[in-house]
């Protein structure tokens, strides 16, 4: 894949909390407006890879990484900065900020993994702000969904489940498997004073994490990503901490979709994705008049595939509103 330019323009932009978050943006300032949502919570843009699944002739795309993470401050990898202020609600709040910044009216939102959740719920907040929906991977970060990937997929992977367990029982919490949720026991650990603490688990977290998503993708490979420890402790520990917290999303999504009646919406899934299964996306798609399901029989929790699904529905959506 060849390198990517850097961005149109960038910046940082003061939201609440006295925190920043990065933005950067890349396209005509004439064109179709969107916003890219990246998983996580905690994953951040990285290298940006996610402008390619646009048409940068005619869209202009706006990527943030969300409060904590990425190059937005303070980060969540140092235990003394406060969560408390990091929430759902915040996130939206801060989307906002930067739209007005930018002065953009309406938006297509994109959002892969937890980002779909949060781009369900700024829509759901603000639907008068919202162009059309693309969602990769999708997930509502529903307490069922949370209980799934971080204890019904013992059933999976049951050593590797085990080990994740185990580690956590050791830690002295009190924590022991049946009584109490291991994500609760792991955002507890990521928040201890002590780094030893915090390294060890996050680490135990990082190799669960590539456990779980081999499948689709072919083999376990793990995330080069993990090998930088500011990433992973703030990864892992804004995960624990929106998992635990049913992603802050009280009323469920599901519960509001009638909120999107009338935007557009694509969703793409793969069939293999055991981390996020297929229900979730059928089940928000039901409820969601106007939406598109497409399910990849061959990918998993991303794929490349999906990713060429992505593009097209960015496209078409993209097309749709020039016309």
């Amino acid at each position: 894949m060849a390198a990517l330019v850097g961005p149109d323009a960038d910046g940082m932009l003061e939201v609440d909390g006295g925190a920043a978050v990065y933005w950067e943006q890349c396209g005509p300032s004439d064109g179709v407006p969107a916003v890219y949502l990246h998983g996580g919570p905690g994953g951040g843009l990285g290298t940006s890879q996610y402008r390619t699944r646009f048409d940068l002739s005619r869209t202009r795309v706006v990527g943030i990484d969300q409060r904590g993470c990425g190059r937005s401050v303070p980060h969540a990898s140092d235990p003394q900065v406060s969560l408390s202020d990091n929430t759902t609600t915040q996130l939206i709040a801060d989307l906002e900020r930067v739209r007005e910044h930018l002065s953009i009216d309406a938006w297509i939102l994109n959002g892969a993994s937890w980002g779909s959740t949060l781009a369900l719920a700024y829509a759901q907040e603000n639907p008068h702000r919202v162009l059309g929906i693309v969602l990769y991977a999708v997930t509502t970060t529903s307490r069922c969904e949370v209980d799934w990937v971080t204890e019904g997929m013992r059933a999976v992977f049951p050593e590797a489940w085990d080990r994740l367990a185990s580690h956590a029982e050791a830690a002295g919490l009190g924590y022991r498997r049946g009584h109490g949720r291991l994500v609760q026991a792991y955002a507890h650990l990521m928040n201890s004073p002590d780094l030893a603490v915090r390294e060890a688990a996050s680490q135990e977290w990082a190799l669960w994490e590539d456990t779980h998503i081999s499948i689709g993708v072919g083999q376990f490979k793990r995330d080069t990503r993990w090998d930088d420890p500011r990433f992973r402790h703030a990864f892992v520990r804004l995960t624990t901490h929106y998992w635990s917290h049913d992603g802050f999303c009280d009323p469920p999504i599901l519960e509001q979709m009638h909120r999107l009646e009338g935007i557009p919406g694509m969703l793409i899934h793969g069939r293999r994705d055991i981390s996020s299964p297929a229900a979730t996306p059928w089940e928000l798609h039901r409820r969601w008049h106007g939406s598109t399901l497409r399910i990849d029989e061959g990918d998993g929790h991303g794929g490349t595939s999906m990713a060429r699904s992505w593009r097209i529905a960015n496209d078409a959506l993209t097309s749709r509103i020039q016309h």
